[in-house]
């Protein structure tokens, strides 16, 4: 047995199969940490890139990886200082600080006309944007097939001030409170931080919550002369003649300061970073000294807060609430239906393949780092095997 708790015989498997993965060309590279007991097990395999800059950069606990949707937990955890310092409470209206959101309208039908609308039966709460159920959200569909979900593909995204105020001429799709919607709540939380603390979201993210914790490398965009630790990042599916196409590279849109920085999906960060963030949470709010939050808010954070109703009529598709919870910006593990993550336990994952939970009855933290697009999904059999993997290693 290695330590934390962990067999070192086992652990091969999980080696085996992050070789697997880079060795068949679906990522050019992996990093996964598991941390338990206070011991913590690095496995890294493969490069920052396929070809060009990064191809002879292994792969380390220090590669730059774009978050993704994993960084909405970070952005509730700077929101929770907030609302600790009194600056911010969890059932107050918004309108306060984003007035374009102050009478709002709501969809007669959720897939028909933008101009069919009944108001809104109450103000949008702070609490309604950390548990996503604003009444508006990701609205999957075919281009063309659903008004409201095309007019919120078109926001501008080319400043915060420009996109909240389009989003704010927009309709809800739901009355507030009544259904889980996913990623727009992430990104008017951004507007809403910076807006309550007088700077820019990244600053706030940086001064409250990544400073606290040294994560040095977690912010909207690489640091001057960190690039070449970004990894490479490439799309969904290879190009016709089977070579990988690159979605963003090193020198790309993550390598230089955001016009609008996504609380949805912006962060950049490294798997010591997430593991510093990830531990703070686990531990109740502090990392080596440094303390963000209280044990109370960290459990508020980490709770189940959506309603029986709620998760009947929300989700991706039927049923997808059967085994998970929301808490502010992530999800929790309700239900053990496969050899993985305890009930309990809590995180989210990334566009790119990112991924990261806290299993708090194994004392556990498990991070993945890789970068294709769409890679996060954890429906994919990939994810399936890694978790059993990781979890099948633990030997106590």
């Amino acid at each position: 047995m290695t330590g934390g708790g962990l067999s070192s015989r086992r652990l091969v498997r999980l080696r085996d199969l992050l070789d697997r993965h880079v060795d068949t060309g679906f990522v050019p590279g992996v990093v996964t940490v598991i941390a338990r007991h206070g011991h913590v097990h690095v496995e890294a395999v493969g490069r920052l890139a396929f070809e060009g800059p990064g191809s002879g950069t292994p792969m380390a606990v220090d590669t730059i990886c774009r978050l993704g949707s994993m960084t909405k937990p970070v952005v509730s955890a700077c929101v929770m200082t907030l609302v600790e310092d009194g600056t911010l409470r969890l059932d107050d209206p918004v309108d306060g600080l984003l007035p374009e959101l102050a009478g709002m309208t709501v969809l007669v039908d959720p897939q028909g006309p933008l101009d069919v609308t009944v108001a809104a039966q109450r103000p949008i709460t702070l609490r309604d944007l950390l548990v996503g159920t604003l009444g508006t959200g990701m609205v999957p569909a075919e281009p063309g097939t659903v008004p409201i979900a095309d007019a919120l593909d078109a926001l501008d995204y080319s400043s915060p001030d420009e996109w909240i105020r389009q989003l704010g001429a927009l309709p809800l799709v739901h009355q507030p409170g009544e259904r889980w919607m996913y990623d727009v709540a992430a990104n008017v939380t951004g507007v809403l931080v910076a807006r309550a603390t007088g700077m820019s979201f990244n600053d706030a993210v940086r001064e409250r919550v990544c400073d606290p914790l040294g994560m040095k490398d977690t912010a909207f965009s690489v640091g001057a002369g960190n690039t070449d630790r970004l990894a490479t990042a490439y799309e969904r599916d290879d190009a016709p003649t089977g070579e990988p196409v690159v979605e963003d590279g090193p020198d790309g849109r993550f390598s230089r300061p955001r016009a609008f920085e996504s609380g949805g999906g912006g962060l950049v960060s490294t798997a010591d970073d997430v593991l510093a963030f990830a531990s703070a949470l686990l531990a109740g709010g502090a990392h080596h000294g440094g303390r963000v939050l209280s044990r109370p808010a960290v459990t508020l954070m980490t709770s189940d807060h959506l309603t029986s109703a709620q998760k009947a009529t929300s989700g991706f598709w039927p049923g997808y609430f059967d085994a998970i919870g929301w808490g502010f910006g992530m999800s929790v593990r309700t239900r053990r239906t496969h050899l993985g993550p305890s009930v309990g336990s809590y995180g989210w994952p990334g566009f790119y393949g990112t991924a990261w939970y806290n299993d708090p009855a194994e004392d556990m933290t498990t991070i993945v780092m890789m970068q294709r697009a769409h890679a996060g999904d954890q429906t994919m059999p990939m994810w399936h095997d890694l978790w059993t993997a990781v979890y099948q290693s633990i030997d106590d």
